[in-house]
């Protein structure tokens, strides 16, 4: 028999909700601190009997209505309704937007990694913090030239359809080549364009760059999608000269926001001028 996931995510759920978060009296007589079935039942609209029938797996297939109304009920964070969705064999709702925030939690984590270069974005490639170090290897992205500090308008957004020849603050290259990192980009961002429907600054984005850069309207048309892999990156640096450094995508799932990084082994030459430029940088 398969396994309940459905009916065991709601149990936990309904058992660690207290009563008063939900607006409902806590009296003493309560053999479990959060929520009895009858009251889950209540507060999402069902029959304590259905409540009962999930919870037990004798139902297995709730629809996306019932499911809304539970994740409501339960007060579950967005990463925990899409996974009570999952659990129901269903897709999880389409979020409006991309989000562009970057809680405290995660700029504190960037600015601790003082000895690698990190940098936090959006999920449609939009950079959105970045420690020194960063700015030491890659250059500051405030003079990226990027417009809405998108990397995709970055390597795409000449207008005669050429990439540039920097799209950093110098030069930075995919070792696998120019063709194969922009194939990446593009796979990548229609996953995040389907997974954001609704949101419109996105979709005029899409829109303008097809109509604007024949090389970014020839790989949208080929309907590749995928997320963007990690890689190895040639770095013309002015102060150090050519470095090769591997870079390293992180997946924040909860915010879908990507953490990147880059980083060299520690015996080898590379690794030597990331620590000459921290010097340089005067970072500790």
């Amino acid at each position: 028999m398969s396994a309940n996931h459905f009916g065991t995510a709601v149990r936990g759920w309904r058992e660690r909700l207290p009563p008063l978060d939900s607006g409902l009296e806590a009296d003493g007589n309560r053999r479990v601190s959060g929520l009895r079935r009858e009251e889950l039942a209540q507060l999402a609209g069902m029959s304590v009997d259905y409540v009962v029938r999930l919870e037990q797996g004798r139902a297995r297939s709730p629809s996306a209505q019932v499911v809304t109304a539970l994740a409501r009920a339960l007060r579950l964070d967005p990463s925990e309704r899409d996974h009570l969705f999952r659990c129901a064999h269903l897709l999880p709702p389409a979020n409006e937007t991309v989000p562009l925030h970057v809680p405290a939690r995660i700029r504190r984590l960037v600015q601790r990694m003082a000895d690698t270069p990190v940098a936090v974005y959006a999920a449609d490639w939009t950079i959105l913090e970045w420690n020194p170090m960063w700015t030491a290897v890659i250059g500051d992205p405030q003079v990226y030239g990027w417009t809405d500090n998108s990397l995709v308008s970055g390597m795409f957004g000449a207008g005669d359809g050429h990439r540039p020849e920097a799209i950093a603050a110098w030069p930075v290259r995919a070792r696998d080549g120019d063709e194969v990192e922009e194939q990446a980009m593009v796979a990548d961002l229609r996953v995040t364009a389907v997974a954001y429907p609704a949101d419109a600054r996105l979709a005029s984005f899409i829109e303008h760059t097809i109509q604007a850069n024949s090389r970014f309207a020839r790989l949208w048309s080929t309907g590749s999608a995928g997320a963007l892999a990690d890689d190895r990156k040639i770095i013309e640096h002015p102060l150090v000269g050519t470095m090769e450094l591997d870079l390293e995508v992180l997946m924040v799932p909860d915010l879908d926001l990507r953490i990147v990084t880059y980083n060299a082994a520690d015996d080898s030459v590379h690794a030597r001028k990331l620590r000459d430029l921290r010097t340089a940088a005067g970072l500790p």
